[in-house]
C-alpha cells in the first residue's frame, strides 16, 4: 500500500489515497494502529484516508493513533488540501472536504511554481472555514447544567481546574493556566480525557495567555496523547479566550510544532484557521509483514 507522511505544525498523520487503495472498513482500526506506531510502523498521530465524496470534493476519513474514529482535525484537513492539489486530484484552489458529515471550505495558498520547469506551484498554507463553535453542553458533549460551560470548575487528580468547553466538530475542554510548559501532561492529560463528565472523551488544551493577540498552548488529544499541535483545539482556545475576556478575535496560537492564525468572526459566528501543510516523505508498506520501503 502506498502512503504519504504529512504534518501541519508537527501534528503528523499517515495519508492514504482512498481513490487507489481499497481497505476493508473492518481492517482499518488494526491497520491504523500498525501504521501509527512510531517504533514498528510509519509513525504518526493517526491515519487519514482521502476518499471520493458525493457531497463534497473529497472525504477525509480520520482515525486516531489508537484506531478510533475522529470527527475532525484542523491540521489534518489542511494536509488533505495539499495532498489533493499537489497530486493533481484537483486544480481548484477553493475546495470542500467532508469529514464525519461535516463539510468544511478551504482556500489553498500556493508557492510560486517554476516557469522553466513548467511545474505549477504547490500548496504551502491553507485557510479553513471551521464553521461555528458549539457551546451547548449536550452537543459538545459534556455533563453540565446551563447553556454554556465557561470558567466552570472540574476536579482532576485531586485538584480543581477551571474549564471552558467548546466543540469545533470534536469536544474540547480549554484550561487557562500559568507555566504551561512545566505541566505534567503525561500524568493529567489522560485523566481529563477519560473524565466521567465527558461521555465521548475529550481533547484538553492547556493555555497560557501572552497578550490579547498571542497565547501558548499544549494539547492532550483523545486517542493519541500529547501532540505538537491541534487545529480544532486552537480554534476552541480562541473561542474560549474571547468568552473569558482573555483574547481578542484574531489570535496567533503558538504550539510546540509551530503557529496558527485563528480568527473568530463574531458577527457571522464563524471560526477561520490559517496554517501550513507539509509533505514529509512518500512510502510503500507491505501489509503482510508491515515492512516499509
Amino acid at each position: 500500500m502506498n502512503f504519504t507522511k504529512m504534518h501541519g505544525c508537527g501534528n503528523d498523520y499517515v495519508y492514504v489515497n482512498g481513490f487507489e487503495e481499497k481497505i476493508e472498513l473492518t481492517r482499518k482500526p488494526d491497520l491504523v494502529r500498525r501504521l501509527s506506531d512510531r517504533h514498528f510502523g510509519v509513525g504518526g498521530d493517526g491515519v487519514i484516508f482521502i476518499n471520493p465524496s458525493a457531497e463534497a470534493d473529497f472525504e477525509m476519513e480520520m482515525y486516531n493513533a489508537d484506531g478510533t474514529r475522529a470527527e475532525m482535525c484542523g491540521n489534518g484537513i489542511r494536509c488533505v488540501a495539499k495532498f489533493v492539489y499537489d497530486k493533481g486530484l484537483t486544480d481548484k484552489t477553493h475546495i470542500c472536504v467532508v469529514s464525519a458529515g461535516q463539510i468544511k471550505e478551504l482556500d489553498l495558498m500556493l508557492e510560486t511554481g517554476s516557469l522553466e520547469s513548467g511545474k505549477r506551484g504547490e500548496v504551502s498554507k491553507v485557510r479553513v472555514n471551521m464553521g461555528s463553535p458549539v457551546l451547548e453542553p449536550a452537543m459538545i458533549p459534556v455533563e453540565a447544567e446551563g447553556k454554556q460551560v465557561v470558567d466552570e470548575p472540574v476536579w482532576v487528580d485531586g485538584r480543581e481546574y477551571r474549564m471552558t468547553c467548546v466543540s469545533m466538530g470534536n469536544p474540547h475542554a480549554v484550561i487557562f493556566a500559568k507555566n504551561v510548559m512545566q505541566m505534567e501532561l503525561e500524568r493529567i492529560g489522560s485523566q481529563f480525557e477519560n473524565h466521567t463528565r465527558f461521555p465521548k472523551r475529550v481533547n484538553t488544551e492547556f493555555v497560557e495567555i501572552l497578550d490579547k493577540e498571542h497565547c501558548f498552548m499544549r494539547v492532550w488529544e483523545r486517542g493519541t496523547g500529547e501532540t505538537l499541535a491541534c487545529g480544532t483545539g486552537s480554534c476552541a482556545t480562541v473561542v474560549a479566550g474571547v468568552l473569558n475576556g482573555f483574547l481578542c478575535q484574531r489570535v496567533w496560537v503558538k504550539l510546540l510544532g509551530g503557529e496558527l492564525l485563528i480568527e473568530w468572526d463574531r458577527e457571522k459566528n464563524l471560526v477561520y484557521m490559517t496554517g501550513p501543510a507539509a509533505t514529509v516523505f512518500e512510502g510503500r508498506i507491505d501489509l503482510t509483514d508491515n515492512e516499509v520501503y
